[in-house]
């Protein structure tokens, strides 16, 4: 394994990592990974392409703000002051792959004084960057002349095809693409047409694109879930209320209040509210508590009839017995809520409602 890294300018130096012991004197063979090293010059080169393009679409205000060429895959951060449109990433995308099917020769230009670099071939130079008296141009045609002192291809048809993955925000004022070029692309290319395997195989409607068709399907599938959904808590509301009638049997009187503590499962909140409405209109007077367990997580509401709020509060009722679930609540002294982590313990907990009005009332 090896690493380059510039000591000073103008000179390269390679760390090694051998894998076997090494010593001064020794005489060995430096062999550069072919694959690697074609992967990369892919990569780069299209970096080149990329940069061009975006100030070609967006404007000469774009400037380079960071990159990374690896064998894989290729980042390219710049300067702009906005996300960029799927549009306009594709007409860059054409842009640039049109470029790779004329098949471009690159040049490298070595030893070019910086002056000259600059005004007679106007290439692009990095901002931060250290330059010396002599650069090193790397032209495509005459669409990209930058400095670089990086591999390239030798021309441009030797990237294959350029896909752009994504972009998006870095930073503000910043913006990043990330791309793949050669086998990277076909790989990219072979996941798509299998994932457009899968659509059309869940998808029965003609639509323009696969895109399209599961955009089609999907929203049928959300409309129908939302249908089931409401007919659900429909079922589950109707359900709640006609217990109501039988609700009656577990009413009991302390000091002279009706009291009712009812257990009714996976209703939500707003359900809850409204079986406890139904509920205290049924007793005219009095204190009601509906417990829910649904998904390991218990509901507690209390209420209380404003005729009552000013012997005893509904947030005084529910924050006692969510104390038996695990748990804390309180609200309004007509209405309260509460919420708790142990159902076990709900049905004991209800049974106990009782108990805790009388305690309250005395």
């Amino acid at each position: 394994m090896t690493g380059c890294y510039s000591p000073i300018q103008g000179v390269r130096a390679h760390q090694v990592i051998a894998k076997q012991p090494i010593r001064v004197g020794q005489k060995v063979d430096a062999v550069v990974n072919t694959d690697i090293r074609q992967s990369t010059m892919r990569n780069h080169t299209a970096t080149h392409l990329l940069h061009a393009g975006l100030r070609e679409v967006l404007g000469k205000h774009v400037k380079q703000a960071g990159s990374l060429v690896a064998p894989n895959h290729l980042r390219f951060d710049f300067s702009h002051f906005t996300g960029v449109e799927d549009e306009e990433l594709q007409d860059i995308e054409d842009m640039i792959n049109k470029e790779v099917l004329r098949n471009q020769k690159v040049e490298t230009i070595t030893d070019v004084p910086i002056d000259e670099a600059i005004n007679k071939y106007h290439a692009m130079a990095l901002f931060g960057e250290k330059y010396g008296d002599k650069v090193r141009v790397v032209k495509i045609g005459d669409f990209s002349t930058e400095l670089c002192g990086g591999t390239h291809t030798l021309a441009t048809g030797e990237i294959g095809l350029i896909k752009i993955l994504k972009e998006g925000s870095v930073s503000s004022g910043v913006r990043r693409i990330e791309a793949v070029t050669g086998e990277g692309s076909l790989k990219h290319f072979r996941n798509d047409h299998e994932l457009e395997s899968v659509v059309a195989s869940l998808t029965s409607k003609e639509a323009d694109s696969p895109a399209d068709a599961l955009r089609a399907e999907l929203d049928r599938r959300d409309a129908e879930i939302k249908r089931l959904a409401r007919e659900l808590d429909q079922a589950r509301m109707k359900s709640a209320s006609s217990s109501v009638a039988s609700a009656s049997d577990n009413v009991k009187e302390v000091h002279g209040v009706k009291v009712l503590a009812h257990r009714v499962d996976n209703l939500d909140r707003p359900q809850m509210r409204t079986l406890i409405d139904q509920l205290r209109n049924k007793l005219g007077s009095g204190v009601v508590v509906v417990g829910s367990a649904s998904n390991g997580n218990v509901s507690l509401i209390a209420g209380v009839t404003k005729d009552l709020t000013s012997r005893i509060q509904a947030g005084k009722v529910v924050g006692t017995i969510a104390e038996k679930v695990g748990g804390k609540g309180g609200g309004r002294p007509d209405l309260a809520e509460a919420g708790g982590k142990n159902p076990e313990a709900l049905d004991s907990a209800l049974a106990d409602v009782y108990k805790v009005v009388e305690l309250l009332l005395e």
